[in-house]
């Protein structure tokens, strides 16, 4: 797999997307049915240049083999991608990459997945300001819609209130949400807005962006940590609250991640400093249970 490094340094956002998406061959699921009075013909390997919508994952996941099923009729789903670019999104990891960075190449990815699938896509950008709304939909031209909006997209500020909010679950569409947040709030603000999706929408994929640096404290000595939504300060030794930093951090993680499941979000946590693929395979794992 690509890593997020190298993606990100091809400087071009949909060219890095394809690469992600086309290098990870088995991440394109097939959302299928079968057409009246139709029956089933042939399989027959997947060659170069077939049309990734009608791979069969399930025989993949069996066979480690790509196949294709010729009597089936592709059926299309709506997936809402919602982007948290708070500022705390702007946290850089030791890659040089940032939280938003990372967000945008996987946003990216998974938009050109769906739209092979024929699938209408939309996207949310959440900013204290106000929403950035893409309506989902599957005409050619909305990847080009969406790849601009992500590359133009900077982090800022804080989470919106609810009355921002309110008009994304403000009717009930049946949709495959996929957030990417660091889940930094300060009161259970992105959780409940979670859960009013879940409501609406009926499905919701959570990726947890977490940094290595974060993830494995890997400052060293005197170091000031800066809140980068409230500009608050804090001094300390590294090396003297790792441990600390550590057990704390592992004990919220847990914490969210069970909360996040009690409320019935499909959750997972991803290291920016990893390669996309397995966000991929959970949107894939998704979309394979609703079709």
């Amino acid at each position: 797999m690509l890593t997020p490094e190298l993606l990100y340094a091809l400087r071009n956002l949909p060219l890095a997307a394809k690469q992600a998406a086309e290098g990870f061959l088995h991440g394109q699921h097939q959302s299928r049915r079968h057409g009246a009075g139709m029956e089933f013909s042939q399989y027959r390997p997947y060659q170069p240049g077939d049309d990734l919508r009608r791979l069969d994952w399930r025989l993949a996941a069996r066979s480690d083999r790509y196949y294709l099923r010729e009597s089936e009729v592709d059926t299309s789903l709506t997936v809402h991608l919602l982007l948290d670019a708070t500022a705390s999104m702007n946290h850089r990891d030791d890659n040089g990459l940032r939280k938003l960075d990372y967000a945008r190449l996987l946003l990216a990815a998974l938009a050109y997945l769906a739209t092979q699938q024929g699938d209408a896509v939309g996207l949310t950008v959440l900013l204290p300001g106000g929403l950035y709304h893409l309506p989902p939909r599957a005409d050619a031209r909305q990847l080009t819609r969406l790849y601009h909006a992500l590359e133009t997209t900077e982090a800022t500020g804080t989470f919106p209130d609810a009355g921002t909010l309110a008009p994304l679950t403000a009717r009930r569409q049946r949709a495959l949400t996929v957030c990417v947040s660091d889940l930094y709030e300060e009161e259970s603000e992105i959780e409940s807005l979670l859960k009013r999706l879940r409501t609406t929408s009926g499905e919701v994929l959570l990726l947890h962006l977490l940094a290595r640096n974060e993830l494995e404290f890997t400052f060293r000595g005197a170091v000031t940590f800066e809140d980068l939504e409230t500009g608050q300060r804090l001094q300390l030794d590294a090396d003297q609250q790792r441990a600390t930093w550590q057990q704390q951090l592992q004990e919220w993680l847990q914490a969210t991640a069970q909360q996040a499941r009690r409320h019935g979000f499909d959750y997972h946590q991803l290291n920016t400093s990893a390669p996309l693929d397995h966000a991929m395979r959970e949107f894939m794992r998704r979309r394979m249970l609703l079709s």
